[in-house]
């Protein structure tokens, strides 16, 4: 199994958190975004040859041991963008619905209360489901919003309508791409510019990352 099987998003992320080098954004071979992975990874792939083409900057050299033939050290100069062989999975994962948690809900919201208009930190931030469980509504992209805890407690446990709150943004699905960005918060230059194409018009994003 390869070392991309193993780990999740999450997972990457505490990687290169101990690490200084920057995460790597994979496309398949038809240059559709995937994931990030480490430099570790990235090496994986280099070493394996399944590195199809690359493009971006330059995002790190790894040095390795001397080679006794030659007297030369080995190394490997990987970019910050690389589509990898064999993933045809990719175009399947693009379409997917991404896992929805509180970080990229509020980023998705750019930290702005649905029902006030403000903006706050994220520590007074809370997960609103536009119509509570108590009334059937589900924990989906589509039925959460972000609330201030002061906007979340008055709503309580009514829909937007019954509690005399109407909402100024409504909720929706970020695509791929758009969780990419919303899941790093590292990303080069050049994989800004990238993924940035493959936002919707619709996304909240599209100021941010113009």
């Amino acid at each position: 199994m390869e070392p991309t099987q193993c780990m999740d998003i999450a997972t990457e992320l505490r990687a290169v958190q101990q690490g200084g080098y920057p995460l790597i954004l994979t496309l398949d071979t038809h240059g559709v975004p995937h994931r990030w992975i480490s430099w570790q990874h990235a090496c994986y792939y280099y070493s394996k040859d399944q590195v199809a083409w690359a493009m971006g900057a330059q995002a790190f050299t790894v040095y390795g041991g001397m080679n006794r033939m030659t007297g030369r050290r080995s190394s490997i100069t990987a970019s910050s963008i690389i589509a990898i062989k064999g993933k045809a999975m990719a175009m399947k994962s693009f379409s997917q619905v991404p896992p929805l948690n509180n970080r990229e809900l509020f980023h998705r919201d750019r930290q702005i209360c649905a029902y006030c208009g403000g903006m706050f930190p994220i520590s007074r931030l809370t997960r609103d489901h536009v119509t509570p469980f108590s009334r059937k509504g589900k924990d989906t992209w589509m039925n959460s919003v972000t609330a201030c805890r002061a906007c979340n407690e008055r709503k309580g446990n009514h829909t937007p309508e019954q509690a005399g709150m109407e909402l100024i943004y409504l909720p929706y699905v970020p695509n791929r791409a758009e969780y990419l960005i919303l899941t790093n918060r590292r990303i080069l230059a050049d994989q800004m510019e990238f993924l940035a194409q493959h936002v919707p018009a619709q996304s909240r994003l599209r100021q941010s990352v113009a």
